[in-house]
């Protein structure tokens, strides 16, 4: 009950997500990353979805690389937002 009660007054899951695709895009301030991590603290499903996201970076980072293309961060960020936009994220 606590954990949901701090969900709600600090920082819920849909903007803890945006945040976490945000700080890969681009650097967010100090206090959104210190919410973030609050949030990360209490949250074990954002944990998961931190993970998730981590990998996909990975392995798109690595397959783009090794392909030679030309793909910036913008196309890969707006990737992940299409992809996140069809699983109703």
């Amino acid at each position: 009950m606590i954990k949901e009660i701090l969900h709600k007054l600090f920082l819920p899951c849909s903007e803890a997500t945006l945040l976490m695709e945000k700080r890969n895009a681009q650097s967010i301030s100090a206090k959104e990353n210190r919410m973030l991590s609050m949030h990360l603290m209490i949250c074990k499903w954002c944990r998961m979805y931190k993970q998730k996201l981590e990998i996909l970076d990975k392995v798109f980072k690595k397959t783009f690389s090794e392909k030679e293309t030309e793909i910036n961060e913008f196309e890969i960020q707006d990737f992940k937002n299409k992809m996140i936009d069809k699983l109703n994220f």
